[in-house]
């Protein structure tokens, strides 16, 4: 079957029938260079949402304050809703089984100086727990403690690019710097995944920037780190209770709805990794579809193979060949083509991809789209088989046709 005269006539049967060769070939490369596509840009938006969730933690629960809709125990609506430092006592005293750490955030933008060199950036009042909610990595020194907001001290830690706008070269450790007119010493620089903007901020103690505001305790939000073991279902629960606590402490409608805003990013993970899911399935089915659709054209094109050599078959018979020996002729020249196109439709698709990179990113938010080589593999194989069936079916049919039946074929 595999001697050197059959392969000698399959090479001289493929240079007669280049058009159909071409197109048999194509038909294959095409429908697993599709598949590997869709099944690598579909990896890359997963990519995607897993780089975006990265960046900070996520078992976390943002709250932030609202004006009330609706009038309530008393209390007209469009009433503005605050956060005290009481409220974070209060939620760590009846929530103490749920979380981790809690921190409130204090946003202001001040203008900061060392020496000659000035600029504006965000200074966020935090406590320890802040570190963890936002994954900040700590380059040099250390992060805001508990000491620190305990006695309001003048210390803040840095964003790299703020540690680059003003001192440069030189170490900022240790050295004292003007924000918004109160001296503050650095005791750390941090680098942050979220990018630029998050590394042009500036750290403080909460209880400082209170201190700073006429000793006020008012705060702008609150970041409460849940236990990891609760999980999704426990996250919801948690926020659920979390929320009704709130606004019977607030005196808000429960069915107001703009009293209190809460990000869960645990029910966010879990909305995107769905929606990642449901791509997943429709890229599969149709990539799916794209390999049914590759086995049907090559066995349409091995159908009309077989038919235009039906003479040539009968001759082959009339002279003393063995159906076994047609039928292997037809199909091993079936399984070269497929073969080669497979893996030639695979190794672009596969380049192509490895080329994009974060190149879709800003456009498309598909970053490094890929696919696993095991199953780039695993389809070619599987669009070889069925090529290979392809070819076998219609050539046993030929096969058995009586030579005169064959010969005498139009």
């Amino acid at each position: 079957m595999f001697n050197r005269d059959t392969w000698q006539e399959i090479f001289l049967t493929i240079r007669k029938n280049k058009l159909r060769t071409v197109l048999s070939g194509f038909t294959v490369s095409l429908g697993i260079l599709i598949f590997v596509g869709l099944v690598g840009m579909t990896n890359g938006l997963q990519n995607t949402f897993e780089y975006f969730f990265s960046q900070d933690a996520t078992n976390v629960i943002y709250l932030f304050p609202g004006r009330t809709s609706m009038p309530y125990k008393g209390y007209k609506s469009l009433r503005q809703i605050e956060f005290e430092n009481d409220d974070l006592e209060d939620i760590k005293k009846n929530f103490s089984m749920f979380v981790d750490y809690i921190s409130p955030r204090i946003f202001r933008s001040a203008l900061v100086k060392y020496k000659e060199e000035s600029n504006n950036y965000t200074t966020i009042g935090v406590d320890w727990g802040q570190q963890f909610a936002e994954k900040t990595i700590m380059m040099k020194g250390r992060y805001i403690n508990q000491e620190d907001v305990k006695n309001r001290t003048k210390n803040v830690a840095i964003g790299r690019l703020v540690e680059k706008d003003l001192f440069g070269t030189n170490n900022s450790m240790g050295q004292f710097i003007d924000v918004g007119g109160s001296v503050f010493k650095v005791i750390g620089v941090f680098q942050d995944d979220g990018g630029d903007n998050e590394e042009r901020q500036i750290y403080m103690p909460y209880t400082t920037r209170q201190l700073i505001e006429k000793n006020t305790d008012k705060i702008n939000q609150i970041v409460i780190g849940f236990k990891e073991e609760l999980g999704y279902t426990g996250a919801m629960a948690f926020e659920r209770s979390l929320e009704k606590y709130l606004k019977d402490k607030k005196y808000i409608n429960p069915e107001d709805q703009n009293g209190i805003f809460i990000r869960n990013v645990a029910d966010q993970l879990k909305q995107n990794q769905d929606f990642a899911g449901v791509l997943a399935i429709i890229a599969a089915l149709v990539a799916f579809g794209t390999i049914i659709a590759g086995i049907i054209g090559i066995s349409n094109i091995m159908v009309y193979v077989v038919k235009e050599r039906t003479k040539e078959i009968g001759i082959r018979k009339a002279i003393g060949a063995t159906p076994r020996a047609v039928i292997s002729t037809i199909l091993l020249e079936s399984i070269f083509i497929t073969t080669i196109s497979g893996f030639l439709g695979m190794i672009i698709g596969m380049a192509l991809l490895s080329t994009l990179g974060d190149k879709l990113m800003d456009d498309y938010f598909i970053l490094n789209p890929g696919i696993g080589t095991g199953l780039a593999i695993s389809a070619t194989l599987l669009l070889i088989l069925f090529g290979s069936l392809a070819g076998y079916i219609p050539a046993k049919r030929a096969a058995k046709i009586k030579p005169i039946v064959a010969l005498s074929d139009e």
